[in-house]
């Protein structure tokens, strides 16, 4: 395949931020990226917008890309519009490689901006009562509790009053099914938010920079057993946004500074029984990535991966084989995951305390790991890292993510 490589990225503060627009977000996201790559608005030839709550919360619906984009200077040329839930700014970084691959175009924009906070917070939420299947509610729920069923509720357990993403509902069953069958401890997810919070103490675009012990984690506020605050991603407002061309066109840019694309793999999930790990979404397009990109697990230097909730990271680090299946708890609790260690996991603070603006959050990964090929991540760099992964899912059908995508970026 011809190679393709990121030239520019760019990403806003995550945060709450009542007084910008997605607009203003958009193109806070795309000068930062023009900037990078040394280049002008005039320069891109597509452009590929990612957003998942606008429709929902605004009702701009159908074209909010070409909107966000007229005062950035990008017009006239291809402009294509994704919403494929959490998943969205990864998938449109996919649409644009693939683009890229079949020779449509030479330099392509992404950018993934979105607005989560709002007044109404029923509008804030109801963004993600669409990431399932709405005519199954009912029946959603009570395969929920059938998963979740391995590891009962302890009585004196009380869930977090108030409005809440139902995902962490889900995450939380999911949780307890992999604490029943392979022993996974909430101490185990301690750490793993424990480190995340770390991580983000040398984020300065981090939403949450404060540190967190494993025991502070475990005391905090109980919102889905086993799932207490820290473990789980806030709401956010933020942009992303990377720039991507053809080899071809690389001796327009600095190439010193451009990261390679290796695979980009998206899949959407199964009808698959919840024990069929081997087929989870995540880890048959982890596989497909690494063949692709003609490496193993053990050649990954540093990944950034959907940790909706602790448990997510526990998951898709075994999914992306960092470590065997049911072994993800373990790894986190060994200080494999740190900064420092064996493979260091989410070194951006991950979701949970970088933050989650959901359009834009695969393109946030993206941006961490090519400062870090770059060498260029400060504090929180991975001292030699080569090889890059990002693994970033969306919506929940059936027992899995609705929809996956893995990157590997490489120097």
């Amino acid at each position: 395949m011809d190679a393709i490589y990121v030239v520019g990225v760019s990403m806003t503060p995550c945060g709450k931020f009542l007084d910008k627009t997605v607009k203003d977000l958009t193109r806070e996201a795309v000068s930062g990226a023009l900037r990078d790559a040394g280049i002008g608005a005039e320069s891109i030839d597509s452009a590929f917008f990612s957003n998942a709550g606008q429709s929902a919360i605004e009702r701009q619906h159908m074209i909010p890309g070409q909107i966000a984009l007229r005062d950035t200077g990008i017009e006239a040329v291809p402009i294509v519009n994704v919403e494929n839930a959490c998943a969205s700014a990864s998938t449109a970084f996919h649409l644009a490689v693939t683009r890229l691959r079949a020779g449509l175009s030479n330099v392509a924009l992404v950018v993934g901006a979105e607005k989560l906070y709002h007044a109404d917070k029923a509008r804030s939420f109801a963004v993600f009562d669409g990431a399932w299947d709405i005519a199954n509610v009912e029946g959603i729920m009570k395969s929920l509790d059938a998963i979740g069923h391995a590891i009962p509720v302890p009585d004196d357990s009380s869930a977090a009053a108030g409005q809440r993403s139902a995902f962490m509902d889900v995450y939380a069953a999911l949780a307890r099914h992999h604490m029943g069958r392979f022993g996974t401890t909430r101490r185990q997810l301690a750490a793993v938010s424990a480190k995340n919070h770390q991580h983000s103490v040398l984020n300065p675009l981090a939403q949450y920079r404060m540190p967190y012990t494993t025991e502070d984690v475990l005391g905090a506020r109980m919102i889905s057993w086993p799932l207490t605050l820290p473990m789980c991603a806030p709401i956010s407002d933020g942009a992303s946004a990377a720039i991507v061309v053809r080899e071809d066109c690389l001796h327009r840019f600095d190439r010193r500074r451009a990261v390679r694309v290796d695979a980009s793999v998206l899949a959407s999930g199964s009808s698959r029984h919840i024990d069929e790990i081997e087929r989870h979404v995540c880890r048959t397009a982890a596989r497909q990535a690494y063949e692709m990109a003609g490496i193993a697990p053990e050649d990954v230097s540093v990944a950034e991966v959907h940790d909706a909730t602790a448990f997510g990271e526990i998951i898709q680090t075994e999914n992306l084989g960092l470590c065997k299946m049911g072994e993800g708890g373990p790894l986190a609790e060994s200080g494999a995951t740190m900064l420092g260690g064996r493979i260091p996991v989410n070194p951006s603070g991950g979701l949970q305390s970088k933050g989650h603006p959901i359009g834009a959050t695969g393109l946030g990964q993206i941006y961490e790991l090519v400062l870090q090929l770059r060498g260029e991540a400060a504090e929180r760099q991975v001292p030699g890292a080569k090889v890059a992964v990002a693994e970033n899912g969306g919506g929940f059908l059936g027992v899995e993510e609705a929809a996956a995508c893995i990157t590997i970026l490489s120097r």
